[in-house]
């Protein structure tokens, strides 16, 4: 844990679905979920099973009973640890919960159907915290010192990512996004289209591209889907994932200060995930930026 009154913590890391093997275990097998600390304001992103310990954390030290969670989408590997997370069940605890939906009732229903009869024993009537959906169409959030915004990213349903504003610093959470989607399906079927037409879709790229470098503009930190190598992405394109090269790349034309590789494939055991990281590292130099990019690895704590 961090000395400091202001930091985040990486809980759960790995994407779509726990790989908790002994040859993951130097970068984590939770799925995601992260923490945003300033003083006694807690924000939490997605409830993969990496909330289940920080439930854990948050009893044992008894200091904080408030909190706010966002959701990016409700794809099981970001909302299964919630059947699990000891807050929910105490009656001194108040969560707010937000995320994609028509209404607050449609949180509601997405987050509680994943325990009801017969996949779950118990179900969120047992709650006993203060539960709050916070309507899912506001156009911004402040929780304590964080303002938050959300934008759409390219991943299958609604889905969000988010950017907090906290103590003069920016920090954007994009946990499932394949980013340079369009221009990649482009590219793949560019015989297909005629000259007319390849300059009304590099059009529509250019806008996208410039959509998506907005949402991570500047960032003093990324943390970003970075899930597939190109052999892989090139077999998975559309699932809704980056290519971590696209992501390295887009940081960098965004001017991100500090990027962290985010929602690892459980199939690569830490090696692989190390490989990822050194070709970023090298891409990085060849482009002469000087973004810092780390690893965003379980049980990491990074002072803000």
């Amino acid at each position: 844990m961090s000395n400091s009154d202001a930091y985040l913590r990486f809980w759960g890391v790995r994407g779509s679905y726990a790989a908790p093997h002994k040859t993951h275990l130097g970068v984590g097998g939770n799925t995601s979920c992260v923490e945003l600390r300033v003083d006694d304001y807690l924000l939490v992103f997605d409830g993969g099973t990496g909330i289940i310990s920080l439930g854990e954390e948050l009893v044992a030290q008894g200091k904080v009973h408030d909190m706010l969670v966002l959701f990016t989408h409700y794809h099981w590997d970001h909302i299964c640890g919630l059947p699990f997370f000891v807050p929910a069940f105490l009656p001194n605890w108040q969560i707010k919960f937000f995320g994609p939906g028509e209404n607050s009732a449609d949180i509601e229903r997405r987050l509680s159907d994943q325990m009801k009869a017969p996949y779950f024993p118990v179900e969120t009537e047992t709650w006993q915290a203060e539960i709050d959906y916070l309507d899912p169409k506001r156009e911004g959030l402040v929780h304590g010192p964080f303002h938050i915004s959300h934008h759409n990213v390219h991943h299958p349903g609604v889905t969000y990512g988010y950017r907090v504003q906290v103590r003069g610093k920016s920090i954007v959470y994009v946990s499932d996004n394949e980013i340079l989607f369009l221009r990649r399906s482009i590219d793949q079927r560019s015989a297909e289209f005629n000259a007319e037409e390849h300059a009304l879709l590099n059009d529509i790229e250019n806008e996208e591209r410039a959509l998506e470098l907005d949402a991570i503009r500047g960032a003093d930190i990324l943390i970003h889907d970075a899930q597939y190598t190109p052999h892989d992405y090139g077999k998975k394109r559309g699932w809704g994932h980056s290519c971590y090269i696209d992501t390295v790349t887009s940081a960098i034309d965004a001017g991100v200060k500090t990027l962290y590789l985010y929602h690892h494939d459980p199939t690569y055991d830490d090696r692989a995930v190390q490989s990822i990281y050194q070709h970023c590292l090298e891409i990085i130099a060849e482009r002469g930026s000087d973004l810092r990019c780390h690893i965003a690895i379980e049980g990491l704590v990074v002072d803000i």
